[in-house]
């Protein structure tokens, strides 16, 4: 899709010198007489950049930016002045231009300026784009937390709306910083029981004395502390579900107790001999490997069977890499909105960074990346060097190797070639890692003759 100019001059043909001038470099280009005509032209539809004279009539120039300013403070607007008229042009770019140019214009020196005012443009519209595609995603599978359009998330989806309505024990597992408790919160919200109670206990966070009380309660005088009776978690829970996390933390005295919850819906507080019946779900987490705790004697095989009715296993983010781009534009928004910064983008370098870093800590330790990005960023852009050190210098293990002497146009071949063949000739990841358009990355497969190779088709 082109980027949209508009040319404000009240001399037709300066106008339409640069009209065509900046349509020969690709962009979609409108012309307008006067201050007046082009704010009309700025209200009725998308306009990219505006390259404006100063001195026109019915509306001049520096009233035409202070209207963009004021509505659109996003819009960039190059000035255009003569030489006697240099400080009225800066005092312009005091109300908001981005930049200007003396007449007569050097086109070259405009074009080059149009380019970087629009760089950081294409930045935001594509922010915007992955806004909207989070946003189209979250209203058709009904829950918002979750984010991914991996083929591995998916099928988590469908499976979360699969056994959400049912009263199945659900197990979910994968490494720490997946999301595991995202799944436990959209299975409940769900499910038939959204109305009742829905209670967490984070079963690593407690000492394996306090566990038990925890989750079943105790009477007065049961332990040493024990000033009174007290609900546990289960009994709270009642009507509703509960979430156990680290479910593979739990030592043998409560493993016992909750076998019989999830056989029998019943149990006793700790020093009680009455039996309380319960109707709760049970939702459990953990990011160990249950079948080698088994083995190692550290967990009930029959307690692992009786959570694990469905099993719901989240892959690492590094194992789903194309859901990179959608979860930081949402991280980006939300903290960019905390912090009430003006950030709209990331550049190629940062993302192709954010990329190639490994993510050990998952979906959390890439949400505190933005985050640090976002404090540090001093621009409306994250940059390569907004991120932390160790995302920053990373990389796969892939480079791009080229002799010395090769041309610019076959160095280009082979760094569009390189990259379609380490991201598996997805074209649509290929062009963002690259920071050029689809059309333009397709265009250029037809110009070095990589079709043949690669298909010209839409991926």
């Amino acid at each position: 899709m082109k980027l949209t100019i508009m040319v404000v001059d009240d001399e037709k043909n300066i106008r339409d010198g640069l009209v065509r001038a900046l349509e020969l470099d690709g962009y979609e280009v409108l012309g307008a007489e006067d201050g007046k005509q082009a704010w009309e032209l700025v209200q009725k539809r998308p306009i990219d950049l505006v390259v404006t004279d100063l001195r026109m009539p019915k509306l001049g120039g520096e009233d035409l930016i202070k209207n963009i300013t004021s509505t659109q403070p996003n819009l960039p607007v190059i000035v255009l002045t003569g030489h006697g008229t240099v400080e009225n042009a800066v005092a312009a770019m005091r109300h908001g231009a981005y930049d200007f140019l003396t007449k007569p214009v050097n086109l070259d020196r405009l074009s080059l300026l149009v380019k970087r005012a629009l760089e950081n443009r294409v930045l935001a519209k594509e922010h915007q784009a992955l806004k909207e595609e989070v946003d189209k995603l979250e209203r058709k599978r009904h829950f918002s937390q979750i984010i991914g359009k991996s083929a591995q998330m998916q099928r988590i989806f469908e499976l979360i709306n699969q056994v959400a309505v049912t009263k199945a024990s659900v197990l979910i597992t994968g490494e720490s910083g997946v999301g595991k408790e995202l799944v436990a919160d959209a299975i409940h919200n769900l499910s038939d029981r959204r109305d009742g109670p829905f209670i967490k206990t984070h079963c690593a966070a407690l000492t394996e004395t306090l566990l038990e009380s925890e989750l079943f309660g105790h009477e007065k005088g049961s332990f040493t502390g024990a000033v009174g009776t007290k609900k546990g978690r289960f009994e709270l829970a009642d009507g509703g579900t509960i979430f156990l996390d680290e479910i593979g933390e739990i030592n043998p005295t409560v493993q016992v107790k909750l076998l019989r919850v999830l056989q029998e819906r019943s149990f006793e507080r700790v020093g009680s001999e009455k039996s309380l019946e319960v109707n709760v779900r049970v939702v459990s987490a953990t990011n160990r490997d249950l079948k080698k705790e088994i083995a190692a004697g550290r967990f009930r095989e029959d307690l692992y069977y009786r959570l694990n009715i469905v099993n719901i296993h989240i892959p690492p983010l590094r194992e789903r890499k194309e859901d990179i781009p959608l979860l930081t534009a949402t991280f980006l928004s939300e903290i960019a909105e905390e912090n009430h910064k003006l950030v709209e983008g990331i550049d190629a370098k940062a993302r192709l960074a954010l990329h190639n870093y490994s993510w050990p800590g998952n979906v959390r330790e890439l949400r505190n990346c933005i985050e640090s990005a976002v404090v540090l960023c001093k621009g409306n852009i994250i940059t390569l060097d907004d991120l932390p050190p160790v995302v920053r210098t990373a990389d796969d293990g892939q480079y791009i190797k080229l002799d010395i002497g090769v041309t610019m146009e076959q160095a280009e071949r082979e760094i569009i070639r390189q990259t379609l063949i380490h991201l598996r000739g997805n074209k649509s990841r290929t062009a963002e890692v690259l920071g050029i358009g689809r059309k333009t990355l397709h265009r250029k497969l037809h110009d070095y003759n990589l079709i043949e190779e690669f298909g010209g088709g839409e991926n």
